[in-house]
């Protein structure tokens, strides 16, 4: 399949360039990606936040949709395999929540800004498939990587922190109602 891994095996006889194997592999994985992301992306920024953009504040429009999206996962990490970092439940269910809550002022941000619902499907689509299928395979567990890594460690929680900040500071470029 296309795999980080099964790209360097299909390699064997070329130049082993790391950045080129993964441009190869993320501009032809975010096109399934972005089916995926889009079929979400409808209901969340295609229609949600614009509608709660006409009712309240940005940031209790980010809040709101980004509490609403991370409750959608919750089934998926209590009762399926979706927290496949190997941290606790609890740990994921918490962490997973403040990044999706982050994430969503980032999200709405450029889907209010721009006037697109485009802006929001290729930035998950690409969160998706850099998060989920680049960086998490190539990742060598070290004990404490479950709580730092994937969609359900501090690290990515506390990066979409600092641009939820940043497009919290300038949502005065925003449209308003």
């Amino acid at each position: 399949g296309l795999s980080p891994q099964g790209l360097m095996a299909s390699a064997k006889g070329l130049p082993r360039s790391i950045p080129l194997i993964l441009a190869v592999f993320a501009t032809a994985g975010l096109l399934p990606s972005i089916v995926f992301a889009l079929g979400e992306e409808i209901g969340w920024r295609g229609f949600l936040v614009p509608e709660l953009a006409k009712m309240t504040s940005f940031t209790k429009t980010a809040l709101i949709s980004g509490t609403a999206w991370s409750v959608y996962h919750f089934p998926l990490i209590l009762f399926a395999n979706y927290n496949n970092s190997g941290a606790p439940r609890w740990y994921a269910l918490l962490v997973f929540t403040w990044m999706v809550v982050a994430v969503s002022f980032v999200i709405a941000w450029l889907r209010l800004k721009s006037g697109s619902l485009w802006t929001a499907v290729i930035l998950h689509a690409s969160h998706n498939l850099f998060i989920q299928d680049i960086f998490d395979p190539l990742t060598k567990d070290r004990g404490i990587t479950k709580y730092v890594t994937t969609e359900f460690g501090v690290g990515l929680a506390l990066v979409y922190s600092v641009a939820a900040w940043y497009c919290w500071r300038r949502r005065g470029e925003l449209a308003q109602g």
